[in-house]
């Protein structure tokens, strides 16, 4: 089976850094897929894509050494089990609250006997020329190399976060900041200096670390990834393709309008 990179990272004890793809287009995705990024998340939960189009994504990432996720909508087994079959070698998981929700998450994703996925892992079945993506001998390593990553992002998931870190399967945790920071009573954005959410997400980490289960975290900008990379944090996901898109082509036009301005 192809090796999930993303694991040889955390063990050489560095930081995985993470591309973002809302945008539902296997185009835009592959361009974000030779940019440098180790890993890329897909986001069916927030981004415009279903599951046709993040085969498609997916199949852009494939051509590269870049490790695939995905975020899906919800903790349906439905989905988890789809997306996996298509090629993705973890999922994050949105509104994981106590180690019900987490074990329920673990087992969709696992081969039995650690849980009840069905067998039929379609984007790495035998081709004429071989295995199509991950592996003929997927199966027999599916369950150590695909990750299993729930988001920490509410008051009664902090209140459970030793359950849910000790829930056997967890490959690692995502912090969704702008949830958490509203579930704190803040704003979603502007609330993520506030004093309280700074303390929920620094605890959030330490008990990752003491459990050895790397953690995660969106970020908005190089310095709050760089900063979250030093405080300890071993996954950071840059802005995300429609907001590098956003910003490039805002700044392209200031540009050349407060140019002509000067002139």
């Amino acid at each position: 089976m192809r090796k999930n990179t993303i694991k040889e990272i955390w063990n050489r004890g560095e930081s995985v850094i993470n591309g973002w793809c809302s945008i539902p287009s296997s185009f835009s995705t592959e361009i974000m897929a030779h940019q440098g990024f180790d890993s890329i998340t897909i986001d069916m939960q927030h981004g415009l894509v279903d599951y046709q189009v993040a085969v498609t994504m997916l199949q852009a990432i494939s051509s590269t050494s870049v490790i695939p996720l995905t975020r899906v909508p919800w903790n349906d087994p439905a989905i988890l089990m789809k997306i996996l079959d298509a090629g993705s070698y973890g999922v994050i998981c949105p509104m994981i609250n106590n180690s019900e929700d987490a074990e329920s998450l673990v087992r969709a994703c696992k081969y039995p006997p650690q849980g009840y996925r069905s067998f039929g892992p379609i984007r790495t079945k035998y081709s004429s020329g071989g295995a199509i993506h991950g592996g003929g001998d997927y199966h027999n390593y599916a369950n150590e190399e695909t990750l299993v990553i729930p988001q920490i992002e509410t008051r009664e998931a902090i209140r459970n976060l030793d359950e849910i870190l000790t829930t056997p399967g967890i490959g690692a945790i995502y912090i969704g900041p702008s949830d958490l920071a509203m579930a704190l009573g803040k704003e979603p954005r502007k609330g993520q200096s506030d004093p309280e959410f700074i303390e929920a997400r620094q605890e959030i980490l330490k008990k990752a670390k003491h459990y050895g289960i790397p953690a995660g975290i969106h970020t908005n900008s190089v310095n709050v990834a760089v900063e979250m990379i030093k405080e300890g944090f071993q996954l950071v996901s840059l802005q995300s393709d429609d907001r590098f898109l956003m910003s490039r082509a805002k700044q392209e036009v200031e540009g050349v309008r407060n140019t002509l301005i000067q002139k």
